[in-house]
């Protein structure tokens, strides 16, 4: 007999609205803001200046969103639920007041710097609370619902900042997620249950393994930032090095970012990270959709924009369909097909890539883009849960749960810097580059569902072992 898991429904979840729009709205302030924000600097530096620090905003973001998501257990342990939501979008607004009120670059980068520690925690107690503040059967649910925030922040981010752009009111739409920020400040204290504070002390910091990753962030920013492709070549080597090392320091370490059985021999966790991830960078590509979109489609600004947010479209509308499956078989299969799924989207878009492209081409590549996306969406939610469960007791959990933020950041940052060097790689035709971005990155996701696989057989051999070892326990009972 197939076997089942709980699922609860979107009514059910609903009963939750509170903390839903809580944890859904942490994580999307911080989604938006990054693509608002690209929209928006060119405007900000014609008027402040310092066009050379204008990669820096990206790398102090992300660099701070990822050590945000890192610390998130030992917010929770001193502060609770409450006091470490109301700290996430409390920074969260105050760096948005920050770079709304900046007079020079430098100042704009120090608000950069705080909004990202303010988004990066928003973010991991988003996940972190799914598995402590909501009943195990609305886990699918609930992780559906915060992952489809990633993508609708990529699709009205860009919309949202090239609209207050257009007005050159860069300065307003930091004063906007300021007040947004607020407003869901206002509600934390009635939506959220209290608790989540440890009566045993706070968390330890991970620091060796926070200074790892802080290094391995910058460089793979960096990387994103140089145009030689040799130069390039070698932060992306240097980024993959300090990942290396961060994985050992784990390994070794007492004090660790990831839950201990990530690094058990056998356990699953480690795969479904790594599916995570290459599910999760393929979302880079949007980068560059709309250059493509314009030069080699001949579309205007506003349609090619467009065609860059479809990826994340299909990403977020497939979570709410994908999340209603409860057949561990379909469960596995979507874990499985997604990464394949977007791989295959995105080679089929490489192919569709002409100069000149006539209007019908340049149509077929949106249907491709909300395909590929959707590979996300069908298999990001059972990932997450998959990852959730994957602990032994609820501290591991809440740990495991934390980390998909950490993982998703560290993606977002990996996938920039080889996104660009891929593009560098094809150039300097358009075209080229066009698809040497495209069917590089379908490699690169599709093998994701090699992962999810080897996490699938790993899973069921612990499955077998666990029914064993307590059929073994009731026949020794029954004697």
């Amino acid at each position: 007999m197939e076997e089942h898991q709980s699922v609860g429904s979107w009514r059910e979840l609903g009963r939750h609205m509170g903390t839903v729009l809580v944890l859904a709205g942490g994580v999307l302030v911080g989604a938006v803001n990054i693509y608002l924000t690209a929209s928006l600097l060119p405007t900000a530096v014609a008027e402040i200046g310092g066009e050379r620090l204008y990669a820096g905003n990206t790398t102090v973001f992300l660099t701070a969103q990822v050590v945000a998501t890192m610390l998130v257990g030992r917010t929770l342990s001193r502060r609770g639920n409450i006091g470490s939501y109301l700290l996430g979008f409390g920074l969260f607004a105050v760096g948005s007041v920050v770079c709304a009120s900046s007079p020079t670059m430098p100042v704009l980068l120090v608000g950069r710097g705080v909004q990202g520690l303010g988004a990066g925690l928003l973010t991991g107690l988003g996940f972190a609370l799914v598995y402590s503040a909501l009943p195990r059967r609305l886990w699918v649910r609930g992780s559906a619902l915060i992952s489809a925030m990633f993508g609708l922040g990529n699709f009205v981010g860009p919309a949202l900042g090239g609209l207050f752009a257009q007005f050159g009111s860069w300065r307003l739409a930091f004063a906007v997620l300021a007040a947004a920020s607020a407003v869901m400040a206002a509600s934390v204290p009635r939506a959220l249950p209290k608790g989540g504070r440890t009566a045993a002390g706070a968390v330890p910091v991970p620091l060796v393994s926070l200074l790892l990753v802080i290094g391995a962030v910058g460089a793979v920013s960096v990387a994103g930032a140089l145009s030689g492709e040799a130069v390039t070549a070698v932060f992306i080597a240097l980024a993959l090095a300090l990942v290396a090392a961060f994985v050992v320091a784990e390994k070794r370490g007492r004090v660790r970012v990831l839950p201990r059985p990530t690094y058990q021999a056998g356990s699953a966790l480690r795969w479904l990270y790594l599916t995570i991830v290459l599910l999760a960078v393929g979302v880079a590509v949007e980068t560059f959709l709309p250059l493509f979109g314009q030069r080699l489609g001949g579309l205007p600004p506003a349609a090619a924009g467009f065609f860059g947010a479809a990826l994340s479209l299909g990403w977020s509308a497939s979570q709410i369909v994908s999340s209603s499956a409860h057949r561990q078989r379909t469960v596995r299969r979507l874990r499985v097909a997604g990464p394949g799924l977007l791989g295959a989207g995105l080679a089929v878009l490489a192919l569709l890539q002409r100069r000149d492209a006539p209007l019908p081409l340049v149509l077929a590549w949106l249907p491709v883009l909300l395909l590929a996306g959707a590979g996300i969406g069908l298999a990001m939610p059972h990932l997450s849960v998959a990852a959730m469960a994957g602990a032994p007791d609820k501290e591991e959990g809440e740990k495991a749960a934390a980390a998909i933020a950490t993982v998703l950041t560290m993606s977002t940052a990996f996938g920039a810097a080889v996104a660009g060097l891929l593009v560098n790689l094809g150039g300097p035709s358009t075209l080229s580059s066009a698809r040497c971005l495209l069917l590089g990155f379908a490699a690169l996701c599709a093998s994701g569902t090699l992962t999810a696989l080897r996490a699938d057989r790993l899973a069921q051999r612990a499955q077998v072992r666990e029914a064993k070892a307590e059929a073994g326990q009731t026949a020794g009972q029954s004697r």
